[in-house]
């Protein structure tokens, strides 16, 4: 198995690239070069790193020849506190050929310029100090070399070291703030905020004991299978990243451990709901899903300490496990509740797994946990599978995997913005191939900011028909939180009210039979309370909300519009509800004015701060916004 990989330099200040899930827009000519660049370095072309990820980057072997010099390299990196820079410790440089003149009026090194030998030194030494700078090192030298025209004259010059200022990451949504402020520029969260009240693991692990026990007996109590089923294992809590960088990892333990804490408070979980055992998928079943190559490539992961599949997504050498088992708890929830043993469920896993495509790892995901449950379920008995996807990113790999398959109806609402959006897949025109077409439903938002009333309307307009029309025998959510209110990578404005409303409209479907699976959410606090409302509806809680009051943003009408009209040709369905909103389309226009004013009230405190380019530029940059051409062509989607 092939160990070398693309590791896509950061982009940092706002301009970033698709190629990571964390990042926005760039300017598409400044993310070529940079990208093929990475590339060079590593052997490889920018077309070959963009497929597949069977290959990937052994950062740290754990190989008995390293002795004492691993643990030397580890500290080392560890104790690193620039916040700016992210160079490898420990990674030797390619040696520089070293060309002597052979002629008779050769120079022994009194640095004449006709010196080849000299020359060669002197190239040698320059290449060597440019490897070594970081990205905010060629800024502050190119700011430099911009300001000073006349180096030259200035003989008593003195260099002057960039002016740092002290940063605080939030334990909430990782992002960077001042060390002046005391309360997060971004989601708002106090500096020093403790989730982590309850620490419900040790009371999971006695209740999944306590039900293996049950299960060996041969229970058949009724409430037991009227109860909602819970997949956690601490396992899971091991994925981590280890290579230590100037910017926390959104994809962290932390999730998995908030929203834990959170239903422990609650008095939901343990107490009223089921644990079911754990255990790690197979490979046989994991081939029903994934390439044979991409499964080794996650195994192989775990003879490594760390280890990357893209710039952005990484494995350790308990990653292989951890994916394994979320798969495994995913698969066992899905045939539990086709059984008929649980009413629902929701599966509390990580690594996520909706970008994981048949041959490649890819935005924080290792294995499509809601590929492995749907065709898990049908194997239980389920002959039609619906996959609903809110993640705030479009599960390009839960796509790619069912495109061709219309026994599995795929429909997802995901921020898009015309391709720009990461990973810039799930246009509205994108509906299957061959026989399967119409069985992908897109429902691509051009803009963020997206709030419960458009995700509402586009449920009773658009999910809501064509699911009933396929009536599924089980209903998987792929569900993300990163659309919630707070998120820092998502950046739109749904509540966990209006979770809880869409969770509740999908237990009309395929009689209740419904598997909730964990995507992405990277704020903390959001995360927590929106899967705790999911899982109350789960066990039966009604929200309210007067459905009749709902108003959709202009742009999210449109958006629902142009879906209605694509999918007309494969559900007829649609035809009276695209004729009706076509017709109140200046109407709503009209009254979404009132309603934009509210919305821009509640969000403004973080989405306009976090929008602002004077802020984004002095948090990664750490010093004042200057006039710097950089800084102007920085843009956040």
């Amino acid at each position: 198995m092939a160990s070398e990989t693309l590791c896509a330099s950061d982009q940092r200040g706002g301009n970033f690239c698709r190629e990571s899930k964390g990042h926005n827009e760039i300017n598409p000519g400044e993310s070529q070069k940079s990208f093929s660049c990475s590339c060079e370095c590593h052997g490889k072309s920018a077309s070959q790193a963009r497929n597949g990820s069977g290959s990937f980057d052994e950062r740290f072997h754990k190989e008995d020849h390293l002795g004492d010099h691993s643990g030397g390299l580890l500290n080392e990196k560890s104790n690193q506190t620039d916040v700016g820079s992210e160079r490898l410790v420990g990674v030797s440089l390619s040696d520089v050929r070293t060309v002597t003149n052979a002629s008779e009026k050769a120079c022994l090194h009194e640095e004449h310029e006709s010196c080849d030998a000299c020359n060669s030194i002197q190239l040698q030494h320059f290449m060597k100090q440019q490897r070594n700078n970081t990205l905010q090192d060629l800024y502050f030298q190119e700011e430099y070399d911009d300001d000073d025209d006349d180096d030259d004259d200035d003989s008593d010059w003195e260099p002057v070291s960039p002016f740092v200022i002290k940063k605080w990451f939030c334990a909430n949504c990782t992002m960077p703030n001042f060390d002046d402020v005391c309360h997060c520029e971004v989601c708002g969260e106090d500096r020093e905020c403790e989730f982590f009240r309850f620490d419900p693991i040790d009371s999971l692990i006695g209740q999944e004991a306590q039900m293996s026990n049950e299960t060996d007996a041969g229970s058949s109590d009724l409430s037991l299978r009227m109860r909602t089923a819970i997949g956690f294992d601490e396992k899971m809590l091991l994925h981590a990243e280890v290579e230590m960088k100037s910017h926390p990892h959104p994809e962290r333990p932390d999730r998995l451990r908030a929203i834990a804490s959170s239903l422990a408070a609650a008095g939901i979980f343990p107490g009223k709901c089921s644990l079911i055992p754990a255990r790690e998928i197979t490979q046989e079943e994991l081939l029903r899903v994934h390439s044979r190559d991409h499964v080794e490539a996650v195994q192989h992961t775990s003879h490594m300490l760390a280890s990357y599949f893209t710039s952005d997504t990484y494995a350790n050498e308990h990653s292989a496990c951890a994916a394994r088992v979320a798969a495994g708890l995913c698969s066992d929830l899905a045939r539990t509740i086709v059984f008929g043993s649980a009413k629902n469920g929701f599966a509390l896993v990580r690594p996520p797994g909706h970008h994981a495509g048949v041959r490649q790892a890819m935005g924080f995901c290792l294995h499509n946990n809601a590929a492995v449950a749907a065709l898990a379920a049908q194997s239980a008995g389920a002959k039609k599978v619906l996959i609903v996807d809110w993640d705030v990113h479009h599960g390009n790999g839960t796509q790619e995997i069912f495109e061709g398959n219309k026994s599995v109806l795929y429909i997802s609402l995901h921020r898009h913005e015309n391709g720009r959006f990461y990973p810039g897949t799930g246009a509205v025109d994108e509906v299957g191939i061959m026989d399967a077409e119409g069985f992908s439903v897109n429902i691509p938002w051009s803009c963020g900011g997206v709030g419960d009333n458009d995700y509402i309307y586009a449920f009773q307009h658009v999910v809501l028909p064509i699911a009933l029309e396929f009536a599924p025998d089980i209903t998987i959510v792929s569900a993300g939180f990163d659309a919630a209110r707070g998120d820092p990578l998502g950046c739109c404005d749904v509540t966990p009210a209006g979770y809880a409303q869409m969770t509740h409209m999908l237990t009309s479907i395929s009689e209740g039979k419904l598997l909730v699976i964990l995507e992405g959410g990277y704020n903390l606090r959001s995360i927590s309370t929106s899967a705790t409302a999911v899982v109350k509806v789960l066990l039966g809680d009604n929200p309210y909300c007067e459905m009749r009051d709902i108003v959709p943003s202009r742009a999210g009408l449109q958006t629902i519009l142009q879906v209605l009209k694509v999918q007309l040709k494969y559900w007829p369905i649609l035809k009276a509800t695209y004729l009706v909103l076509q017709s109140q389309w200046g109407l709503v226009a009209s009254d979404n004015r009132d309603q934009m004013k509210k919305r821009r009230h509640l969000v403004g405190p973080v989405w306009w701060k976090w929008g602002s380019k004077r802020f984004v530029y002095e948090l990664f940059y750490g010093r004042p916004h200057s006039r710097h051409a950089h800084a102007k062509r920085m843009r956040l989607g």
